[in-house]
């Protein structure tokens, strides 16, 4: 289908369609699923004209209505994979981290989280025909992560038995011309680097290479140093809920991968079985569609177990991470 400008929505004149887009609402699709206080602020506009369009953009995008399972299937259609590149993970996820959902990593730390999302920022890249993307990376780094170096190996790293014809791998300055890092400061800079995010990919479209993928690493970093203690729980989950939702609507518009790291927290309770839970409580849990717990395991291995999905079952599957990158155990 042709894409809708937000122009043609009724009431949006040059300047409010320039408003919207500055921020970050750059699509009929982001005005539909946003929240009318939000889209007032940004817009200038009262909230009741806010709401009228909302419920206009609605309409024109086909967003919110009932749909059948067979509409929903049709949609299902457009989600690609994302290989680690790893036969025995990607057999476990059948073909990679899907687009349109967010898959939570979560370990110790050395459990290899911040090596996952570094190889899925060289993977998306790639062409489909080589288990990528062929899209540019959004990368939010929110404890100092993140390397470049580690990216240079990676690439050096990467062994294919055949290419496609006419490819050839790029250099490590274009690979990481297409990884976009932003340094979070605090949990609402983190935030708002989301909204940051649209106006950026709308921009990064248009040099032909589109966001695939969006990684958070670490997700929960910030809000636990800033939030501590019993009494600041609410206010930790509430703002942890919106800012996974954001991210959610972002990557849903994109068609692209939304990859957050988590950090963990014993649970003395567990007598026997493993004290190793994610932080962020049930929000984070019930709004990752996919979460993959990573371990430590003998001779350097490291085991990544799928614990949680909505179509596939748990399973485990080992990795070892080299100075190449992620590879076979």
């Amino acid at each position: 289908m042709p894409e809708i400008e937000i122009e043609e929505l009724p009431g949006v004149g040059p300047a409010t369609a320039d408003r919207l887009r500055e921020a970050g609402y750059i699509t009929v699709e982001s005005i539909a699923t946003a929240s009318p206080a939000d889209l007032s602020e940004a817009a200038e506009i009262g909230e009741t004209t806010a709401k009228k369009l909302i419920k206009a953009a609605g309409q024109m995008a086909d967003i919110g209505g009932f749909k059948t399972g067979t509409d929903i299937l049709l949609k299902r259609q457009d989600v690609k994979k994302l290989k680690w590149l790893v036969p025995e993970v990607d057999e476990m996820l059948e073909g990679g981290l899907e687009t349109q959902a967010i898959t939570e990593l979560y370990g110790e730390f050395g459990s290899g989280k911040s090596q996952v999302v570094h190889q899925m920022a060289v993977n998306c890249q790639l062409p489909t025909e080589l288990g990528g993307l062929d899209g540019s990376c959004l990368y939010i780094d929110t404890e100092n992560t993140f390397r470049p170096e580690r990216i240079g190996q990676m690439v050096n790293g990467l062994e294919f038995d055949e290419l496609p014809e006419g490819y050839s791998i790029p250099s490590v300055d274009e690979f990481l011309a297409n990884i976009h890092i932003a340094r979070a400061h605090s949990s609402d800079h983190q935030m708002l680097l989301i909204d940051a995010a649209r106006e950026l990919a709308a921009q990064v479209a248009e040099n032909g290479k589109p966001v695939k993928l969006v990684v958070i690493d670490s997700l929960t970093g910030l809000f636990r140093a800033e939030y501590a203690g019993r009494g600041t729980l609410a206010g930790r989950q509430q703002k942890l809920n919106r800012h996974m939702h954001d991210l959610f609507k972002l990557i849903d518009s994109l068609n692209a991968v939304g990859l957050v790291t988590n950090q963990v927290m014993s649970n003395p309770a567990a007598l026997f079985a493993d004290p190793t839970k994610p932080v962020g409580g049930n929000i984070v849990g019930h709004t990752a569609t996919f979460r993959i717990y990573l371990r430590k395991s003998k001779g350097g291995k490291r085991i990544a177990r799928l614990v949680d999905s909505p179509n596939l079952p748990d399973g485990e599957a080992a990795f070892a991470v080299e100075t190449a990158g992620l590879k076979e155990a």
